[in-house]
């Protein structure tokens, strides 16, 4: 049975996750942490870092990670297939489609359409990542759990990565460095 909800709560994430890993963070997160329950938002938001950091796309790191979580290898096996099943049928079937009338005006608009909605899911999803670094589960603006350290490295990495435009993989690592030595120190 719970193969079978890792598989049905994955395939919906793999059919409706338009534009890419990113905008797919807000559907897993709905999934996982707020209708099965397998992460706690803390747990989740580790997830997404680990499965950034990791290769791969973010949705199916993601899926194999709560997967093996869940029910071990056959829930990771289980889980991967259900997130990549909707969109190869999908990008196979648009293939088609897209080579046989890309001369279309209709096509063009169709996809300049979808932009706007991928921007939304992406802000969607950094500003819950924000929040939670910054305010913690407590939600935002609570004052008794804010987090001046995790601002303080956010302004910084944003700072590093328009002034000097270093790779976000460096910045990511430093942050996760001082952080940790912040940690270990207070």
């Amino acid at each position: 049975m719970i193969l079978l909800q890792l598989f049905w709560s994955f395939f919906q994430i793999g059919l409706f996750s338009i534009g890419g890993g990113m905008a797919a963070i807000p559907l897993i997160q709905h999934q996982v942490v707020d209708l099965r329950h397998w992460l706690t938002l803390t747990e989740f938001t580790d997830l997404i870092t680990i499965a950034e950091m990791t290769p791969g796309p973010i949705g199916i790191n993601s899926a194999t990670f709560v997967g093996i979580r869940i029910a071990g290898i056959a829930g990771a096996l289980t889980a991967t297939f259900g997130f990549i099943l909707p969109p190869c049928v999908i990008v196979s079937f648009l293939a088609w489609v897209y080579f046989k009338y890309k001369g279309l005006k209709v096509m063009q608009g169709v996809l300049s359409g979808l932009r706007p909605a991928v921007v939304a899911l992406i802000a969607s999803a950094g500003l819950s990542i924000f929040s939670l670094a910054i305010w913690g589960e407590a939600g935002f603006f609570s004052a008794q759990s804010f987090n001046f350290i995790s601002l303080i490295l956010f302004c910084l990495a944003v700072f590093i990565l328009r002034k000097w435009k270093l790779n976000p993989i460096f910045v990511i690592l430093g942050c996760g460095v001082a952080g940790g030595a912040i940690f270990l120190l207070i």
